[in-house]
């Protein structure tokens, strides 16, 4: 187990990730009081595409242009 003050963690953050990582228990403390753990990421499980299928419809409008807001990005041409 690696144990590291947080002025020490933020000069060798991704040392210490990658340590995390590879399966190395990294503790950061302050005043020698554990206050986090570092633990590698873990996937919930693959992603579900179309979730949303059929609970929203775009506009025909979408791809239209507002002048007003052109105006806003690009000035008037006035």
């Amino acid at each position: 187990m690696i144990k590291v003050n947080l002025s020490d963690a933020k000069t060798n953050l991704s040392r210490l990730v990658d340590s995390a990582y590879h399966g190395e228990r990294v503790v950061i403390q302050k005043n020698n009081i554990p206050l986090v753990e570092l633990v590698p990421h873990v996937v919930a499980g693959p992603r579900r595409l179309g979730a949303l299928c059929g609970q929203f419809q775009v506009p025909d409008d979408f791809l239209d242009e507002d002048e007003e807001v052109n105006g806003l990005f690009y000035g008037d041409k006035s």
